[in-house]
C-alpha cells in the first residue's frame, strides 16, 4: 500500500512538472510572438512614414541630379554612384580573401592556443564598432600608406569591416559540410586541395553567399568610418578612378537629415529609400545565385 502511495506521489510530482514546463513553455512562446509583432509593426510605422516623407521627390530627376542648395533641384546621384563604386571593390577585396582565410582555418586548422588565440580575436572583431575600423583606415591608408581621403581608402576600410563577418560565416558554411563528402573524395585519390575546392567548397557555398548578404547589408548603411576616412558630404560629380574623392549614400542622408528645412528632411527619406532598394537588390541577387547553388547541390 506504502509503494502505491509513494508511486501515486511521484506520478502526481511528475504530472504536474510536466504542467509547469509547458506553461512556461507557452509563456517563452507569446513572448517571442509579441518581440516579433512589436518588432514589425515598428519597421512597418517606420517604413509607411519614409515613404510617406520621401515620395514627394522619387522620381528620374532625383537619381540623376546632383546635389544642390535648393531642394527642388538636389539628386542623389553622386551619393548612389559612389556607393556602387565603393561596394564593387570592396566585394573583390574582402570576398576572396575572406573565404581563402575561412578555408585555412577550417581545412588546415592551426591547432593549440594560438589558433584557439585567432579564431577568438576574429570573432571578436566581428562586433567592433564600425568607427574604429574609420580610425584604422585613417591611420593605415590615408596617412601611412599616403592614398589620401580616395575611393580606394574607403574600399579598404570597409573590407575590413565587413571581412570579419565573412571569415565567421563561410567558416561556418564550410564546417557544416558532411565529412563523408571529404572521405568519398579521399577515397577515389584526391589530395588535400582537390577535396577543399573541387568538393568542399561547392558545397559551403550557399551559407558563403548567406554570410556575404550580411556583410553587404552592414557596411552598405555605414557612415561613419567613410566620415572618419574623409568621405565628402557634398559632390557635385562621379568618381572616375580609385584615386578620386567620393561620397555615398548614407553620408548623403545625414547631411540632409541634419538640415533644418523641412524640404531636406522629405529629401533624406527619399534617399532611404533608394539606399534601401539598392541593398534589397544586391541582396536579392545574392540569394537567387544562393538558391540556383542549392538546387545544382540537389541534382
Amino acid at each position: 500500500m506504502e509503494k502505491v502511495m509513494e508511486m501515486t506521489s511521484v506520478n502526481l510530482r511528475e504530472t504536474s512538472n510536466l504542467d509547469i514546463r509547458k506553461r512556461k513553455e507557452k509563456i517563452f512562446k507569446l513572448i517571442c510572438i509579441s518581440s516579433i509583432a512589436t518588432s514589425l509593426v515598428v519597421l512597418g510605422v517606420l517604413l509607411f512614414h519614409i515613404a510617406q516623407e520621401g515620395i514627394e521627390y522619387l522620381g528620374w530627376d532625383f537619381l540623376t541630379n546632383f546635389q544642390s542648395r535648393f531642394a527642388g533641384k538636389s539628386g542623389i546621384k553622386a551619393g548612389l554612384l559612389g556607393t556602387i563604386w565603393l561596394m564593387i571593390p570592396t566585394l573583390l577585396i574582402s570576398v576572396p580573401t575572406g573565404v581563402l582565410t575561412a578555408i585555412y582555418l577550417q581545412e588546415y586548422p592551426v591547432k593549440g592556443k594560438i589558433g584557439r588565440f585567432i579564431e577568438l580575436n576574429i570573432a571578436n572583431l566581428a562586433g567592433v564598432p564600425s568607427i574604429v575600423y574609420g580610425l584604422l583606415g585613417l591611420t593605415v591608408f590615408v596617412h601611412w600608406l599616403g592614398l589620401g581621403r580616395s575611393l580606394l581608402s574607403g574600399a579598404l576600410t570597409m573590407s575590413m569591416l565587413i571581412l570579419p563577418v565573412i571569415i565567421v560565416s563561410a567558416k561556418e558554411a564550410l564546417g557544416a559540410v558532411p565529412d563523408s563528402i571529404r572521405q568519398g573524395a579521399y577515397a577515389v585519390g584526391a589530395r588535400k586541395y582537390q577535396v577543399v575546392f573541387g568538393q568542399v567548397l561547392p558545397a559551403a557555398i550557399p551559407g558563403i553567399l548567406t554570410g556575404v548578404i550580411l556583410a553587404v547589408s552592414r557596411g552598405i548603411g555605414e557612415a561613419a568610418p567613410l566620415i572618419v576616412v574623409g568621405a565628402l558630404s557634398y559632390v557635385a560629380y562621379t568618381p572616375s578612378t580609385m584615386m578620386d574623392e567620393f561620397t555615398v549614400l548614407p553620408i548623403q542622408i545625414y547631411n540632409w537629415a541634419g538640415r533644418p528645412q523641412v524640404e531636406f528632411h522629405k529629401l533624406a527619406a527619399s534617399g532611404i529609400i533608394v539606399l534601401l532598394a539598392l541593398m534589397l537588390t544586391m541582396n536579392l541577387t545574392a540569394i537567387l545565385i544562393r538558391n540556383r547553388k542549392q538546387k545544382r547541390m540537389r541534382l
